[in-house]
């Protein structure tokens, strides 16, 4: 590589900050992504989510099941320049019915936001997001939101991160009251108090003063109970608190945490400027030469979601690459490591939420958008010179089951290309019954909402209308060895086999017990909960 060339991505790398939205629903994700995409720049009013049509919808929900219902069903990728910064920001669905769409996601981003109600703290689906960013070793920032309302005191809510998911903590800024005495926060970095004047409601940047602690004038203007309580927690935090250690924060082990309101802004530009100081830049990627590093020679880059009618109007496909690494440039010419296909990547995009707009070059932590004709599925790998194949994103168990009917025969074909876009941008697991009489896809899913946006979109998209029939079964286990280790247990009577996706043997099962009576009969049999990696595998047809 051309020593200017690699100066260049180097320079690219240390410009750029990656990073996903986690919460609970309800904690206020969505409207925190408009307001940094409001003092992004990226936006010039920001617009809460509201389940009713009438009102101006967030740029992040451009669904209209979203719009429709006010949360967030799909995740979307939204970039922006901030102070010399590119940030891609990775906003994920809050509900825990589309929990393996964010995890594809987080696969993606190099830091994750806990987002965390200040008057509910940890929520049971923060908690199984926190997991995921676990597994991956990402770094973990904390915005405590919703300070404008009444909620549980500020140190309360540390000790229960610290406590429950065993995170140290370390506060970068400390608020100033709370509910209808909310006044704005103090800013640890720079030891200075920042106080806010509400306006239209947070749609646009706030207005505000900023003040040193030791300003006389401070005291005519925060109460003086919350001023003395103000001095009182940060003299506690100094002499108890841990100080901040950045590396600690980078493996994932020490949490930065932030106070304010996303809804009326209040410390929401003071998180962002501290994050971007703070936050990993591009990482390395794990894969079969080895981690490969963002200054690695040659351009890779990894396929982490597919989404299908982005632009109802023209019913493409788009599929999400992540740059790990060299330089992306339009036209470029890429191996495709499952197929072993030679690709040119034409078209390259831009991506903001539903809006794209042409590109002619990309960095490692970039997101890039590129029209996808079947050629990709989910996990795949592209690359340029040695051979390179990333980790797969592998499929949780899903817990509900349904036979997916389509009643008009003469919709066969809008159904089959519906069902197939569907499963390849992993809206839904599909399976299939070994019994050829029964040719219907069996739509497996985490949760209800799952299988209510297929027929949604099914019928919003295609044209089509579908019935479900549930089936009595909540565990699928895959059977690890495949079909020849099925085969040597004989029938069983506990469970129902069926195949996924790509074609390998998976049991479905009413309970765990029929999961724990079956390996006591056939201790030998080895199931998996998490489907393997589906390298070299193509996808049986719908």
């Amino acid at each position: 590589m051309a020593a200017d060339l690699k100066t260049e991505i180097a320079q690219a790398v240390q410009a750029r900050r990656n990073f996903a939205i986690i919460s609970h629903p309800d904690a206020g994700k969505t409207t925190l992504t408009e307001k940094l995409l409001l003092y992004g720049g990226a936006i010039h009013e920001a617009g809460a989510v509201k389940a009713r049509r009438s009102q101006r919808h967030a740029t992040s929900d451009w669904m209209e099941m979203e719009q429709q219902r006010g949360i967030s069903i799909t995740s979307t990728v939204l970039q922006f320049d901030y102070d010399g910064y590119q940030i891609n920001l990775l906003d994920t669905p809050g509900h825990q019915d589309f929990s393996e769409d964010t995890y594809r996601t987080l696969a993606a981003a190099d830091n994750a936001v806990m987002l965390i109600d200040a008057a509910k703290g940890l929520e049971p689906q923060t908690r199984k997001l926190f997991e995921v960013c676990q597994m991956r070793s990402l770094p973990i920032f904390t915005f405590v939101n919703k300070l404008d309302r009444p909620g549980r005191e500020a140190l309360e809510l540390m000790d229960e991160i610290e406590q429950e998911l065993g995170l140290q903590t370390y506060a970068v800024n400390w608020p100033i009251g709370m509910g209808d005495r909310f006044q704005g926060v103090y800013d640890r970095r720079r030891q200075e108090i920042h106080l806010f004047e509400r306006s239209e409601h947070g749609k646009r940047a706030a207005r505000e003063t900023v003040w040193k602690i030791d300003d006389p004038a401070v005291q005519d203007l925060i109460d003086p109970a919350l001023y003395a309580q103000l001095l009182e927690e940060l003299e506690l935090l100094e002499e108890l608190g841990a100080d901040l250690d950045l590396a600690q924060v980078h493996r994932g082990k020490m949490t930065p945490i932030f106070f304010g309101s996303a809804m009326t802004n209040f410390g929401v530009e003071l998180f962002l400027e501290a994050f971007l100081d703070y936050a990993l830049k591009p990482n390395a990627y794990h894969s079969n030469l080895g981690d490969i590093d963002p200054t690695y020679e040659s351009f890779t880059g990894f396929v982490f979601k597919l989404q299908a009618n982005m632009d109802p109007k023209h019913r493409d496909r788009v599929a999400f690459i992540r740059v790990c690494s060299g330089k992306f440039e339009k036209d470029m010419t890429v191996q495709h490591t499952r197929t072993g296909k030679t690709i040119r990547l034409s078209r390259p995009q831009k991506l903001f939420a539903q809006g794209r707009e042409s590109i002619v070059d990309a960095y490692p932590g970039d997101i890039i958008g590129l029209n996808n004709p079947g050629m990709f599925a989910i996990g795949d790998t592209i690359f340029q010179g040695k051979k390179v194949e990333f980790d797969g994103i592998p499929c949780f168990s899903p817990e509900l089951f349904a036979y997916l009917r389509n009643p008009n025969p003469s919709k066969f074909k809008q159904f089959q290309k519906g069902m197939t876009e569907l499963r390849e941008e992993g809206a839904v697991q599909v399976m299939y019954s070994l019994d050829e009489s029964k040719r219907e896809p069996i739509l497996a899913a985490v949760g209800q909402l799952q299988l209510d946006v297929v027929q949604f979109r099914l019928q919003n998209e295609y044209g089509v209308e579908t019935r479900l029939e549930i089936l009595p079964y909540t565990v699928a286990r895959w059977v690890q060895e495949g079909w020849s280790a099925l085969e040597a247990v004989g029938r069983i009577f506990s469970a129902l086999t069926v195949k996924d996706s790509w074609g390998r043997p998976v049991l479905l099962f009413k309970n765990t017990w029929n999961v724990q009576q079956l390996l006591g009969d056939h201790p030998d049999l080895a199931l998996a909960a998490i489907a393997p990696v589906a390298s070299g595998l193509q996808p049986v047809s719908v």
